[in-house]
């Protein structure tokens, strides 16, 4: 299968034209991020079975509303995902397993194949263009001022120290803040499908700023 290669990611690991699609309800990977799973469905397991063999690549997406009562069979998902490669893969003894994902790179879907126990598709690998570097200075300024008072009042010392190290890029930033805040998945998702990464910056903030301003008048009717 040719392997698709627009971003750096898939430079250094190529990524397969057609990968497994592991959709589910709550979870958004992100470029740059890992993502710790727990495989316990036999077709799911299948999944990771024939992924270590063709390419170790699998698709994470989002389930559209209303899936709930057509989960066993195949209820929508959003078109646009990222891709993990999976870097870790611990087997457990009644065929379960736990596996890590790394975050490649978005894709978009353009076709899915439904004669395997589980979903596929041929995919497109987004731009990485605009991807690289917020762009403007003072908007990475006012993110990390904004995460860090927000990760401040959950006392998230740790992270704090991470947001605000310099030597850290741009997209790694932006893409770790998506992945850690608890924001929903739909939430996730409309940053996943940012068309820049200043545009996925500019959300991100907007979505702080709407959570500071909720815990100060709270803060204040207390």
């Amino acid at each position: 299968m040719p392997a698709v290669n627009d971003t750096p990611s898939s430079k250094a690991f190529p990524i397969p034209g057609i990968i497994p699609i592991f959709p589910l309800p709550n979870v958004v990977l992100f470029p740059d991020t890992y993502l710790p799973l727990h495989i316990f469905e036999p077709r799911y397991r299948e999944m990771v079975a024939d992924a270590s063999r063709e390419g170790s690549c699998i698709g994470m997406a989002l389930f559209k509303q209303g899936w709930e009562g057509q989960y066993y069979g195949n209820p929508p998902i959003f078109s646009l995902g990222c891709v993990g490669r999976m870097t870790h893969i611990e087997p457990l003894q009644d065929g379960r397993s736990n596996l890590i994902l790394q975050g490649l790179s978005r894709y978009t879907i353009q076709e899915e194949y439904f004669d395997a126990r589980y979903r596929k598709a041929k995919i497109t690998l987004g731009p990485s263009e605009p991807f690289q570097t917020i762009a403007e200075g003072p908007v990475r300024t006012t993110l990390t001022a904004l995460a860090t008072r927000y990760l401040r009042s959950r006392k998230a010392d740790k992270l704090c120290e991470l947001v605000t190290d310099e030597a850290m890029t741009d997209r790694v930033l932006v893409n770790g803040l998506s992945s850690c805040l608890d924001l929903t998945p739909l939430e996730k998702q409309f940053l996943l499908e940012a068309e820049s990464l200043h545009q996925q910056t500019r959300r991100l903030i907007d979505f702080l700023k709407f959570k500071l301003d909720g815990e100060t008048q709270l803060s204040g009717w207390g």
